[in-house]
């Protein structure tokens, strides 16, 4: 009963880690003069299409833990894609 709550918090935890290596990575490159338009747009549309998809995940009967699942996927994605660059 409790290991389900457990893994959701540690899931939360580090979906909270990742992000705020995103948004470090993404002021950094505002700030050094590095940021581009098209990223500046891409985080309000993917912010848009991540909140979307977690309404369409709960509304079809998903749990908050898939909904967390998909976001971290979407943040290390993001991470991937910011250390290449």
């Amino acid at each position: 009963m409790i290991l389900p709550w457990m893994k959701l918090a540690t899931d939360i935890s580090m979906l909270t880690l990742e992000s705020s290596s995103v948004i470090m990575t993404r002021v950094t490159m505002l700030a050094t003069g590095r940021g581009t338009n098209a990223e500046n747009t891409r985080m309000i549309s993917e912010k848009l299409f991540a909140a979307a998809e977690a309404a369409m995940t709960m509304a079809t009967g998903g749990s908050p833990a898939k909904v967390v699942r998909g976001y971290r996927k979407h943040v290390r994605a993001n991470v991937r894609r910011l250390k290449q660059g």
